[in-house]
């Protein structure tokens, strides 16, 4: 049984009770998802052949720090990285390293700043150089799927609703959702109420109602859904080897619709249209 209530200043989880808050949860959210898009803008110029994953980890750091942010990330469950950054057969949670990028690989950046208390969680694509024709394909699948899922993302719909809009869409251009990882609610809290699938029936799971607050972000592969996450306890990695894109969002379900929390102030949110 799912029951809604308003938002406390010193949350915490609770199976089954989804937040709602209220406009000064919106501006928090307004703050810190804007600063979290500043920075993937801020790496876009970095994301480079010969650049390494490890050089853009200390980038987002020095700029959360010089923002009065903190990267939620770092020291979270003894993860020791301001960034997930996820190449090529990875789904989500690549850890940076010291090799350095590759022409044609494509890589997903995900950060997430506490500014005030409240977390501003995105990711988004990059192209590394020139990416084949395949990757830009699944590149396109994934942002169009999340754009249908933000299409419907508003009072009366449900959460099955965002993620049959995702799956039905990413299935029919044959390519596979991921299960295993999904989206959440957020605010003062890294992962609140409700989990937000990528794949579902219409009209199943959880209504939405003005005052949510959640991430969508789905994660598609060209083959098939099934991930196995590797020893290091983090690292999720497709298990046909095909290439894995995702994007994300923070968004508030308002009165008619939803506000995105973290659009790129310079238009960069989606590579490939920055690119055209």
């Amino acid at each position: 049984m799912v029951t809604y209530a308003a938002a406390k200043p010193d949350p915490k989880r609770t199976p089954g009770i989804i937040p709602l808050h209220g406009e000064d949860g919106f501006e928090g959210m307004r703050k810190a998802g804007a600063l979290a898009a500043q920075a993937l803008d801020m790496l876009y110029e970095f994301a480079q052949p010969g650049v390494t994953t490890a050089e853009l980890d200390r980038r987002a750091l020095e700029f959360a720090l010089d923002n009065n942010a903190v990267p939620a990330t770092l020291n979270y469950r003894g993860y020791r990285h301001s960034i997930c950054t996820s190449i090529n057969h990875v789904v989500c949670h690549g850890i940076p390293n010291e090799k350095p990028l590759k022409n044609g690989d494509i890589v997903n950046i995900d950060i997430t700043l506490i500014v005030d208390g409240w977390h501003g969680d995105t990711s988004r694509m990059f192209p590394i150089g020139d990416i084949s024709r395949k990757a830009e394909r699944l590149i396109e699948v994934t942002y169009e799927s999340l754009d249908r899922a933000l299409a419907i993302a508003k009072p009366g719909n449900t959460t099955g609703d965002i993620g049959h809009a995702i799956q039905s869409f990413a299935e029919a251009e044959r390519c596979g959702v991921v299960r295993d990882f999904v989206g959440h609610g957020l605010g003062r809290l890294f992962h609140d109420e409700p989990n937000i699938l990528h794949f579902g029936d219409p009209g199943t799971g959880p209504e939405l109602k003005a005052g949510m607050i959640f991430t969508i972000e789905p994660m598609i592969n060209l083959g098939r859904p099934d991930v196995k996450v590797l020893g290091d306890g983090w690292t999720a990695v497709t298990r046909d080897r095909t290439l894995s894109a995702q994007c994300e969002h923070s968004i508030g379900i308002t009165e008619h619709g939803c506000e995105i929390f973290t659009q790129s102030p310079n238009g960069l949110f989606n590579p490939l249209e920055a690119r055209r």
